[in-house]
């Protein structure tokens, strides 16, 4: 597969709990230099991000209600404008882990469809992190369904930092469970070549990795993280 092409479905995360200016600094130069989709960063690095990448065609991403997707509906709702306003253009928001858990799909429905109205209000899009990690079957059918049903973009795996990360299997189960309008992010422990061809070949329009450099040109990097 061409490496090109798999530069435009990867967004780079740069979302460590050290990560600094100057990393986000550095990792927006490898993205330019890459030609990827994305720079994903955390809220309080989007301005930063923004004033390096924003005459390239390297977009801006960030993260809502991460890690935990506990934050009430508001709070990601004005997250997600602040950070449009600062220069994103997609958002990765977190389910509500514990409502969904708790079998409130109501709720989560109305989370995820309020952050969706914000996001498409300002031309943004919206992948929803069901965190499969911490999900059964039946629940991530439940949550790729409901994120459908209220208005995301993307489906997207795991944060990367709440047990294991992109499953094969689960790409397949999400993909079953929703239209063929519904796109879908694998994210977390995506570390290799062989790794992003095969979630590409599966039907992922986005993967989510800290790992682009290795992946795109076999440069390796230490990286404790399982993003």
């Amino acid at each position: 597969m061409d490496k090109n092409i798999i530069a435009k479905m990867i967004d780079h995360a740069v979302l460590k709990p050290d990560a600094a200016d100057l990393d986000v600094e550095r990792e927006c130069q490898i993205a330019l230099r890459l030609d990827i989709a994305s720079v994903c960063v955390k809220p309080c690095h989007v301005k930063l991000a923004y004033s390096i990448l924003k005459d390239s065609d390297v977009m801006v991403s960030t993260v809502i209600g991460f890690p935990h997707g506990g934050t009430t509906t508001a709070c990601k709702v004005a997250e997600a404008c602040e950070a449009i306003e600062n220069g994103a253009s997609e958002l990765d928001m977190v389910i509500n882990i514990g409502k969904l858990l708790s079998g409130d799909y109501t709720y989560v429905k109305n989370d995820i469809e309020a952050v969706a109205k914000a996001a498409h209000s300002k031309n943004a899009a919206l992948k929803v992190i069901i965190e499969t990690a911490l999900l059964d079957d039946e629940r991530k059918r439940i949550s790729s369904r409901l994120s459908e049903e209220a208005g995301a973009d993307f489906v997207k795996t795991s944060t990367g930092f709440n047990g294991s990360g992109a499953d094969p299997d689960d790409i397949v189960l999400i993909k079953n469970s929703v239209s063929s309008n519904m796109k879908i992010k694998a994210s977390g422990g995506i570390k290799t070549l062989d790794q992003a061809v095969r979630f590409i070949e599966l039907g992922c329009k986005r993967l989510g990795t800290s790992s682009t450099e290795q992946i795109l040109t076999g440069k390796h990097k230490e990286d404790k993280s399982s993003y």
